[in-house]
């Protein structure tokens, strides 16, 4: 038999270049109050590239993105791809000691950034708190600071540009002595296996580490998964209510420039916004990825699946009540889990599409083409057998390179033959599906008896009055630790301490019943870019917070 699907991997500015080529006046990215052509964003990138080579950036210099969704991102995004720079998108969150950290440790020569909404946060005082030399430099002369030496300019894309702090239009005019033949030979001078993009992430270290992920990791899987599996029409509109700093976003955002389509999203998740944006656009393809934006959709009191009639296609990882209800509420859309991280630029693993909707609920499916996976005793290193629960392996193209400036850390992530360890928890069925276990350090110690956090927080998503429950362990003398939830109850719902406990009070074992319940109101949670922090939930625990 032969085979009857190749990929066609190119560098990440080729995608631009591409579907500007073949689809200029199609809309690649749709926001409120915003519609950009393929044509409008190449030519605005184009422009940033001039300017990146008009203040003396050398190829595979690193240039940092701060800012949220916007035209602005997407542009510095693609402006440093065709200039053959590295992207590295900042997290919007983080404050302004993690972030001096990263742009020491990124090696950024520059930064591109937005004032243009200061609604959630202004950039340029996080910037210069995280930056204490900044204040005093002149925006005319390249950048000298000791925290951050190889930093030579930050440019304000939109809104002013205080002290220390280059304009827009100054970034224009040195774009003005650089010809569109330069942008192009830096483009073309791209290998696919050079860096494209470092993203950090936070784990269990101390500080954030930079995942070097390259050309070929950051679009090959995204584009033949937008272009083959996750289609539903010709021209796909695919809606994201994630920020595009977070891989979890930012792949399926490439993977529809890749193929064409037409990327729909907001500058910050916003429940009843998305649901206008989302009917307005006939949206085909949604990626809501975690309860705490799927949730909301669903529950938002103008909600009704008619409004979102066009959707075929969903990419979700909750738990399977939640697939479940959304798979009962829209029965016309596959909907397919997935398995993904940082250090594998997003999803290695995905449902098939011969899997039933029960599979679905409780499976993460299988390993994708050209990727392998298996699992380990976490203590051994020796390969588990089928339905047995370890730590997930996985080899292959979308894999980091590394991390950047940490050898140590790469060495304990990659071995010698190039098998990431995860730390993430996972059984393999006889037919390859997989399931999630939670985070190695999310597997609870109580009394001997190995907990799974993931475990204890789904049985409690069954009871009618919770939302949203993560569990952690608090030390204990007798049993070295004990789990504790905390919990977010539905709006309308009341639930105590008590009556929660009992809910799993002979359900699940006993060791595995939360020892107290802490709950939490909307807005509450300690948030990564989409993720509820634990390592926050356990300080609070030590503190008696």
């Amino acid at each position: 038999m032969l085979a009857t699907e190749w990929s066609e991997v190119s560098p990440l500015a080729d995608l631009l270049v591409r579907s500007a080529a073949t689809h200029p006046d199609r809309s690649a990215l749709v926001m409120p109050g915003l519609a950009l052509t393929y044509a409008e964003l190449y030519e605005a990138s184009t422009e940033i590239a001039r300017g990146i080579l008009g203040l003396g950036l050398s190829a595979r210099a690193k240039v940092g993105i701060l800012a949220n969704n916007s035209r602005e991102l997407v542009t510095a995004l693609f402006g440093t791809a065709l200039a053959n720079c590295v992207a590295v998108p900042l997290n919007a969150r983080h404050k302004s000691l993690e972030l001096g950290y990263i742009i020491e440790n990124a090696d950024l020569a520059l930064i591109l950034t937005t004032a243009a909404d200061t609604r959630y946060v202004d950039f340029r005082e996080v910037l210069t708190n995280a930056l204490p030399s900044l204040a005093a430099s002149s925006a005319d002369a390249p950048l000298s600071l000791a925290e951050a030496p190889l930093l030579r300019a930050i440019v304000v894309l939109e809104g002013d540009a205080p002290a220390g702090f280059m304009t827009r239009s100054a970034l224009i005019e040195a774009a003005h002595s650089v010809p569109f033949a330069r942008v192009d030979a830096a483009r073309r001078a791209t290998r696919l296996r050079d860096t494209a993009l470092i993203i950090y992430t936070s784990g269990t270290t101390a500080n954030p580490k930079g995942c070097l992920l390259s050309h070929e990791a950051v679009t090959r899987g995204p584009v033949e998964r937008a272009g083959r599996r996750f289609r539903a029409r010709e021209h796909d509109v695919t809606w994201g209510g994630g920020p595009l700093f977070h891989i979890g976003s930012l792949a399926p955002f490439i993977g529809v420039i890749g193929t064409g389509g037409t990327y729909v999203t907001d500058v910050m998740f916003d429940a009843g916004r998305a649901l206008e944006l989302m009917e307005r656009e006939r949206v085909s393809v949604a990626w809501p990825w975690f309860p705490a934006i799927l949730q909301p959709l669903l529950d938002h009191p103008e909600f009704h699946p008619g409004r979102l009639a066009a959707l075929r296609k969903v990419l979700l990882i909750a738990p399977p009540a939640l697939v479940d209800r959304a798979q009962r509420t829209f029965p016309k859309a596959e909907f397919m889990q997935a398995c993904g991280m940082t250090e594998t630029a997003g999803i290695f693993a995905l449902c098939s599409p011969d899997e039933t909707p029960e599979q679905r609920t409780v499976s993460q499916g299988k390993a994708v083409p050209g990727v392998e996976v298996k699992i380990v005793d976490p203590d051994s290193g020796v390969e588990l057998a089928a339905n047995q629960v370890g730590e997930i392996l996985v080899r292959g193209y979308c894999v980091m390179d590394g991390y950047h400036r940490s050898p140590e850390k790469t060495a304990e992530a990659l071995d010698g033959e190039g098998w990431l360890h995860t730390g993430d928890l996972y059984a393999r069925a006889p037919d390859g599906q997989l399931s999630f276990h939670g985070r190695a350090k999310d597997m609870l110690k109580v009394g001997g008896e190995n907990v799974a956090a993931i475990e204890v927080e789904a049985y409690l998503c069954g009871h009618p009055a919770v939302k949203l429950a993560e569990v952690v362990g608090r030390p204990d003398p007798r049993l070295d630790e004990v789990p504790v939830a905390f919990v977010e109850l539905r709006p309308g719902c009341n639930a105590s301490e008590a009556e929660l406990i009992a809910f799993c009070q002979g359900q699940i074992a006993s060791y595995k019943v939360p020892r107290a319940v802490l709950f939490v109101s909307d807005g509450e949670w300690p948030m990564s870019a989409t993720k509820v922090d634990k390592r926050v939930l356990r300080a609070r625990l030590q503190s008696g917070g």
